[in-house]
Order: C-alpha cells, then sequence, then structure tokens
C-alpha cells in the first residue's frame, strides 16, 4: 500500500546535479632546475640555473665563480719567473700555451730576442697542447652524448703526449716549460725519435674517431641543427676560437697576428659554416690534422743554437757554469732571491689557444714583481653565449650545447 500523502507536503523528484569543469590555467607551468656544480656534463664547476617549460628551456643562467682560484691577484706577490708556474693553473688542459703568451708579453716589456730554436720548440709543443686539449673534449663529449668508446680512444692518445711532456719537463701536465727568455731544460735527448713515432701514427687515430661519429646517425641527430647561435651575436659578446670558425669566420691569431715564428709555418685555418654542434666537431677534428702538420714541419725544421736568450741578467746559467764561474754564480744567486727588474710599460699579448683567443695584459711598475696582470680567457667569452644558445632548445640539448664550446672553469675563475 501506498503511504497517505502528507498535507501540505508536495513530493517533486530531485534533479541530478550539473557537473562542474575544473578551471584550467591557461599558464604554462614552469620549473626552475640547478644543473651543475657538481653535474659531470659542466665539465667542472659550472652552475647552469634552467627555467623550464616540460623539457623545453625558457630560459638559462650561467653561474661561475665556484674555483675561486685568485690567480691574478697572487701573481702581484710573486717575481715574474715566479708566476710561471700559476700561468700552468690558469687552463689545466692548456697549461703550455698560458706559459707562451705570459712569457711573450714580459719578453716584450724586457725587448728580449729569443732564438730560433727556442721558438720552434715553443710552437711544437704548443701544438701538442692543442692536441692534447682537444683529445680531451673530444672524449669527453663523446661520453657527454654517449659515445664511450671515443673516451677510451683519445685518452690512448693524451697518454702518449703526456710522455712527450714529461720527457721534456718531467711534468705531465703542470710543465713550467716555457720560461721567460726561453725554455726552462735544453730539449732532451732522443726526443726526435718519441715525436716522430707519435705523428707519423697520430693522422690515423683522427680517422679513427672520425670512423666512429662523423656518420654515425646517433651522433648526427644529436648534434646536428643544435646550438646555432647568429655570428653577430657571437662577436658582440666575445666568442672567439672554434666556435667563431664553425660559424664561417676565418680567423685565427696563428695566422692574424703571427708570434713565436709561426708565420715560417705552413698550415690552415678549418672553417664551416653551419653554425650548430656537429660544425664545432668538424672544426676541431681539422685542426688536430693540421696541428699534427705543424708539428711534423717542426720535428723536420728544428734551428741549432741556443735554447735561451743571451740575457744572464734574466735567464739562469747552465748548472756547470753555475759551480765553475763565479759570475753566473752571482747571476743565479740574485735572480733566485731578488728576481729581475722588468721596464716600467704595460702591454697585451694575445695567441690562439685551444678555446679561442687568449690574452695576458701585464703592467710593470719597474720592480721586480708584476703591478697588474689580467687575462683574457676564452673560456669566460664564451660561456656568455649559453642563455642565448640554448633558449628554446630541449634539457639534452642542453649537454650538447654547453659541451660543444670545450670551456675549462679555471680560465674563467681567476
Amino acid at each position: 500500500m501506498s503511504e497517505p500523502d502528507t498535507p501540505g507536503v508536495t513530493a517533486v523528484e530531485a534533479e541530478p546535479a550539473e557537473s562542474v569543469a575544473p578551471e584550467i590555467d591557461p599558464r604554462p607551468r614552469k620549473l626552475v632546475l640547478n644543473m651543475g656544480p657538481q653535474h659531470p656534463s659542466t665539465h667542472g664547476v659550472l652552475r647552469l640555473l634552467l627555467e623550464l617549460d616540460g623539457e623545453n628551456i625558457v630560459s638559462a643562467q650561467p653561474d661561475i665563480g665556484y674555483l675561486h682560484t685568485g690567480i691574478e691577484k697572487e701573481f702581484e706577490v710573486k717575481f715574474y719567473q715566479q708566476s710561471v708556474t700559476l700561468t700552468d693553473r690558469i687552463d689545466y688542459l692548456a697549461p703550455l700555451s698560458n706559459n707562451l703568451c705570459y712569457a711573450l708579453a714580459v719578453e716584450k716589456l724586457l725587448g728580449l730576442e729569443i732564438p730560433p730554436r727556442a721558438q720552434w720548440t715553443r710552437v711544437m709543443l704548443t701544438e701538442f697542447t692543442r692536441l692534447n686539449s682537444h683529445l680531451v673534449w673530444l672524449g669527453t663529449h663523446a661520453i657527454d652524448i654517449g659515445a664511450m668508446s671515443v673516451f677510451l680512444y683519445c685518452f690512448r692518445e693524451r697518454e702518449d703526449i703526456l710522455r712527450i711532456f714529461e720527457m721534456f719537463s718531467g711534468q705531465r701536465m703542470m710543465t713550467s716549460y716555457f720560461r721567460i727568455g726561453g725554455l726552462a731544460l735544453e730539449p732532451p735527448r732522443g726526443w726526435q725519435k718519441r715525436v716522430k713515432s707519435f705523428i707519423d701514427v697520430f693522422p690515423s687515430r683522427v680517422d679513427e674517431y672520425e670512423e666512429l661519429l662523423t656518420n654515425n646517425r646517433i651522433w648526427i641527430g644529436r648534434t646536428q641543427g643544435v646550438g646555432r647561435f647568429p655570428l653577430e651575436d657571437m662577436l658582440d659578446l666575445g666568442v672567439t676560437g672554434p666556435m667563431l670558425r664553425a660559424a664561417g669566420l676565418k680567423y685565427d691569431a696563428r695566422k692574424a697576428e703571427p708570434y713565436s715564428s709561426y708565420e715560417k709555418f705552413d698550415f690552415e685555418i678549418p672553417t664551416r659554416t653551419e653554425n650548430d654542434v656537429y660544425a664545432r666537431y668538424l672544426v676541431r677534428m681539422e685542426e688536430m690534422r693540421q696541428s699534427a702538420r705543424i708539428i711534423k714541419q717542426a720535428l723536420e725544421g728544428m734551428p741549432e743554437g741556443r735554447w735561451t736568450a743571451d740575457a744572464p741578467h734574466v735567464v739562469l746559467p747552465d748548472r756547470d757554469k753555475m759551480k765553475t764561474q763565479m759570475e753566473a754564480l752571482i747571476y743565479h744567486f740574485k735572480i733566485v732571491t731578488e728576481g729581475f727588474r722588468v721596464p716600467a710599460g704595460e702591454v697585451y699579448q694575445v695567441i690562439e689557444s685551444p678555446r679561442g683567443e687568449l690574452g695576458y695584459y701585464v703592467v710593470s711598475d719597474g720592480t721586480a714583481k708584476p703591478y697588474r696582470v689580467h687575462v683574457r680567457g676564452p673560456s669566460f667569452g664564451n660561456l656568455q653565449a649559453i642563455p642565448r644558445m640554448v633558449k628554446g632548445t630541449l634539457i639534452a640539448d642542453v649537454i650538447a650545447s654547453i659541451g660543444s664550446m670545450d670551456f675549462v672553469l679555471g680560465d674563467s675563475d681567476r
């Protein structure tokens, strides 16, 4: 039975409640991410502050200074010759390049004439330094992108180069072999055989690297069209070196402003026009071939004669003379304990390091210690390109882009 209707109450069927759609925020959700300074692919102590929209880079801000060496200030409290050891540690993958640039700057102030044998030896070992640096770059850059074997191959050849450095100077990395006035030690006996055995084989090693990478589909996919950056912007920001040459500008300080007898060597300046990570790779591969070409010319045409300048007030005397001649002993004592005075003045010297234009600005006040030394490191200028280069790319492309720069943080944190 149905219950009787309650007086004054009307039965009404309940209507279903309308479903309300959630409000959608039209603004993209962004994430701020720290990459580094502990991240292995930042190659040292670089911190990148990335603003992300998903996998896309909205903005990137490089943060340097974690190495804080203070080397430029330390120059001011050391004798000119003592400061050579500081230059080794600025760019620890190209110590001899820094030795050379600093020595050339001080030699200009002193008005020293360096013997041809010392100049050619400097050229040869500086090109070995370029090979050493490029091999470390190629191995680490490849391993960043996932190519393990290339890393092992590159360090195989790098080991041979470090043994050559050790043969000349007694040290594998921080050699301090180029000194103001020439070389620290006379080139050792048998160096020609060691250098020839390396340089005869090395071009075929570069071919091996190219067989693994140049036509590799994965390598091409990860590097072609990535990290493009207008040449005009590069020039505005002070970008130099292989990055500039991969954008089509045929500039190299060894040709534009020759130093240490580079004008007597026959070599080419590799350039590309694609201006991407792949183009920078190809430029550096060809640079290694050209460096091998220069080393071979230095080996075959090495002049005879002195390996230091005729400047007893600047260059330490031979050990034999120091032990047998009173005048040599006095010079040795005075140079070691008091240094040597450099005429007052200022000079800026530029060379082409493996990373680009390296410059030393040296100011002398006439004493035995520099008044001011400032280093124009190529890595600092190149790092300024990061924000524009990676904007709009993916996180994985950031790894490839910064790897193609080949920076060294000691070169920036001086």
